[in-house]
């Protein structure tokens, strides 16, 4: 019986390591994937803006800085929250309006009076709308939370 025990350890400690190996290629596999998909993700949303604003070299200079930076910024945040094992939502949905404001905000210093009036029309006033009325009921929960 010891034999068999003894077998199925070396057997074990030989596969651990195979597994453990599988399972880091699966998530570099995984995290490539990802990376691909904002890229796509990223390049999508310049064409659209481009068309959509008619946008000068300079500006889409300007679009593709801040969303590479403002969305891989973003992904290493989420990234730190889901590694801590952080399961409130509301952080992620924290982390998220945090940036897409970032990107708002700069969005507002280089486009033009009509551009920006085209960029709220295709449904940046809407989303900066939820976001801001998110921002409002955290801060009244807190301010609740706060005068106890």
């Amino acid at each position: 019986m010891k034999y068999h025990t003894y077998i199925i350890l070396a057997l074990s400690l030989f596969f651990f390591p195979l597994v453990q190996n599988t399972a880091s290629a699966q998530q570099q596999d995984i995290e490539k994937e990802n990376e691909k998909k904002l890229e796509t993700y990223i390049e999508t949303e310049i064409e659209r803006l481009t068309d959509l604003l008619h946008l000068e070299d300079w500006q889409v200079f300007y679009v593709d800085s801040t969303l590479n930076n403002d969305y891989h910024a973003m992904q290493g945040e989420l990234k730190k929250l889901s590694d801590a094992k952080v399961t409130n939502y509301d952080l992620y949905r924290a982390v998220q309006d945090k940036w897409m404001e970032r990107i708002y905000n700069s969005y507002h210093k280089f486009l033009n009076d009509a551009q920006w009036k085209k960029y709220l029309k295709s449904g940046a006033a809407r989303e900066k709308k939820v976001r801001d009325k998110r921002k409002a009921k955290i801060e009244k929960d807190n301010n609740k939370i706060n005068n106890r």
